[in-house]
């Protein structure tokens, strides 16, 4: 049996959390006076009372005890300090039983959630906490934190392939960010935003100009910002066809970013200049190769799924590149087997590679799979990407109008006038 004074104060704490009046809740089944004694712990509860309440909040009995946690507060301390998934669990499930603890807390709280959601790769998840927390801006009223919030959820967008929405938050946090003369931190922040977004939405010198304002802004520091920022400055030069300049950046911030602060990001830096290496006409395979395996030491100490799904990526890509077709299919089909932890551009740039493979079999339907995911993207508002695509397909197209060479299987010259994708994942 649930005792008294806890079972009241977490019945108060799961009513308000869910908006619902003591009347309201009492409903028809209860009176609105004996609620508010087992609110008091005046009274205790009955298996009847239990079950009448349970079923009103959408609940079951179990969820009137007090989480392990304890409050919002205990929680979040735990979560922040230790950040293992049992603490985040803890933390997730105080956030669920708590209505009226300061704003500020239930903001921290969130926060924490969805960057674990993003470090595994769970984009969807991510974003449900964040659009939480940017409700939560303006209870909080701190200009800083409606901007980070809008920022991350900007990009999170972005990740998922929802670049209008992506592109409506980035702006809205450069607004508040002007208006309230945030911290160059804050303002690094949107600029990586509306740096990604620009870019996946074909505006590719917008994109430069707010590159080469972030960079300048964080000119002189080695931190895990300025590695972020010279990453996103390469990525917007490798969409512009500058090479030498996309080396430069990414090469710099390879040489200069220690990573003991952020191994993640140290690791995410690789992978990027992996596929890079990749993207360069011509393409430099055995330099990926050394990206690769210096991932793959670092994987074992920081790996999640969504960097490991990344990393068998790129081997996929490399495969595809020096002609190891049956490797690039057989980690193609390891990828499909699991439950996809990538970005959107990630997941399409698998897509495209599964149907070039069709097209080097003589199969027709990677050339319809090729004009889909152009047009899908196309759809989608991300323009560059679709752009992209339909340079693949057209590619394809004058591939399979050539006649085959030597053994290799027809249509593989594709190898060597392009690519797998130029479609980098970029920040």
């Amino acid at each position: 049996m649930l005792q008294q004074p806890a079972f009241g104060r977490r019945l108060k704490k799961l009513r308000t959390a869910q908006g619902f009046s003591q009347t309201a809740l009492a409903g028809d089944g209860m009176s609105t006076g004996y609620l508010s004694r087992l609110e008091s712990g005046a009274r205790q509860p009955t298996e009847r009372a239990v079950g009448y309440l349970a079923q009103r909040l959408g609940l079951e009995p179990a969820d009137f005890e007090d989480p392990a946690g304890g409050s919002l507060a205990h929680a979040l301390t735990l979560a922040a300090s230790t950040g293992s998934d049992d603490a985040l669990q803890t933390l997730h499930e105080a956030l669920s039983a708590e209505g009226h603890e300061l704003p500020v807390l239930r903001w921290q709280a969130l926060w924490l959630l969805a960057q674990h959601r993003r470090v595994q790769g769970d984009h969807a998840g991510e974003r449900e906490h964040l659009e939480r927390l940017v409700r939560l801006g303006g209870d909080v009223g701190l200009a800083e934190l409606r901007v980070r919030g809008l920022t991350r959820l900007a990009r999170c967008l972005r990740s998922l392939g929802e670049i209008n929405e992506a592109a409506d938050a980035a702006v809205e946090a450069d607004r508040i960010a002007r208006e309230g003369a945030v911290g160059v931190d804050d303002h690094a922040g949107v600029l990586l935003a509306l740096v990604s977004v620009r870019a996946e939405a074909g505006r590719i010198p917008d994109a430069r100009a707010y590159a080469d304002e972030l960079t300048a802004l964080v000119e002189g520091r080695h931190d895990a910002l300025w590695a972020e920022a010279m990453w996103t400055a390469a990525a917007v030069r490798m969409r512009q066809g500058d090479y030498a300049g996309a080396q430069e950046c990414l090469g710099q911030a390879l040489e200069r970013f220690a990573g003991n602060d952020d191994l993640v990001l140290w690791l995410r830096l690789r992978l990027a200049a992996g596929r890079l290496h990749l993207q360069k006409v011509p393409a430099e395979p055995e330099a990926a190769e050394k990206c690769v395996a210096s991932a793959e030491q670092a994987m074992s100490f920081v790996g999640t799924p969504g960097m490991r799904q990344e990393l068998t990526a790129l081997k996929a890509d490399l495969a595809f590149i020096t002609g190891r077709y049956d490797e690039a299919r057989t980690l193609l089909g390891e990828l499909a087997a699991e439950e996809p932890m990538m970005t959107y551009r990630d997941r399409i740039r698998l897509d495209i590679l599964r149907n070039q493979l069709r097209v080097l079999n003589g199969d027709e339907s990677g050339v319809r799979g090729l004009r889909a995911l152009a047009q899908q993207a196309q759809q989608d508002a991300n323009i560059d990407l679709a752009a992209e695509i339909w340079r693949i397909l057209a590619d394809a197209l004058s591939q399979i109008q050539q006649p085959s060479t030597g053994s290799a299987p027809a249509g593989s010259t594709l190898v060597a006038t392009s690519t797998p994708t130029r479609t980098g994942s970029g920040t």
